[in-house]
């Protein structure tokens, strides 16, 4: 991570001759300085991926100049995909949980080493069992009940709460809730959830469980984006950590906890940083 200020520009487009060149062009035109570029090319679908970090001070002009200029004279003649964002414009994560605690103080803790340098403005839960901890932190604590009769209601105040304190993702630390199809619908690649299985395999509850009965030698957990089909959303990143025949169901549960922290923190960062292109189900993550 660079510490002077710079933008992130992220696309995708149809692959063609000269992307690169009319791209890092128009940036070279105004001054810009490019600090860090990635690309990938995809031959089965014929779509080009792009990342760049464009030194701020580079530009005679502010971002929202650079958004209108760039978006008339190369993403709308590319058919692009795109997005710039801000360094010195902190992200704003709201954190959704139930009852298990590992992924919220991991989350809490980085957040507040400023290993991950964004903002919480609050923290939302189907039960009220981490508000003592959560306003400990400083942060505002709802509690938004959850059962088979409500269900509509609680997640129209998550969307409002989120709307509220301006979130730009939610964050699904073990947050163990279908989510509505409305609020998947309303925040389409905004929206990120750590499964305690290596998906596709162990859909749904108990993951662990339904692994020790298949007596898998691997287990591990997968970073996602949520969509309205269950554990089927666009993979961000996943890692495993081998097991044998004498690991029991706990055992499993303890192993992966540690796994589930890592994988949600790393790919919440390569969300933040705008590393994650989504294309169809499938993901080109720039590390």
């Amino acid at each position: 991570m660079h510490r002077s200020r710079f933008y992130t520009l992220s696309a995708s487009c149809p692959d063609q001759v000269g992307i690169i060149a009319k791209v890092s062009g128009f940036i070279a035109e105004h001054g810009g300085w490019i600090l860090e570029s990635s690309y990938h090319a995809d031959a089965v679908t014929g779509q080009y991926f792009m990342r760049l970090e464009i030194k701020a001070d580079s530009l005679p002009f502010l971002l929202a100049e650079f958004r209108e200029r760039f978006r008339s004279a190369i993403a709308e003649p590319l058919q692009m995909d795109w997005q710039i964002n801000d360094s010195a414009v902190k992200k704003r994560v709201v954190v959704l949980v139930s009852k298990q605690e590992h992924c919220l103080y991991d989350l809490l803790a980085r957040w507040q080493s400023k290993e991950l340098d964004i903002e919480i403005p609050c923290v939302i839960s189907n039960h009220d069992t981490f508000r003592g901890f959560v306003e400990w932190h400083g942060i505002p604590f709802h509690h938004v009940p959850v059962t088979a009769d409500n269900k509509s209601a609680a997640y129209a105040e998550v969307q409002r709460i989120f709307e509220d304190v301006r979130g730009d993702c939610m964050v699904l630390a073990r947050y163990m809730q279908i989510l509505s199809p409305e609020l998947c619908a309303a925040y389409p690649r905004r929206i990120l959830n750590i499964h305690h299985s290596f998906l596709p395999s162990f859909v749904g509850a108990k993951p662990y469980h339904q692994a020790y009965e298949r007596g898998v030698k691997l287990i591990g957990a997968t970073c996602h984006y949520v969509t309205a089909d269950l554990d089927q959303g666009p993979i961000i990143d996943q890692d495993v950590i081998r097991i044998d025949h004498s690991d029991s169901p706990e055992d499993m549960v303890r192993y992966g906890k540690d796994i589930e922290k890592t994988v949600l923190a790393r790919g919440l960062r390569y969300h933040l940083e705008d590393r994650v292109l989504v294309h169809g189900n499938k993901t080109v993550v720039f590390r």
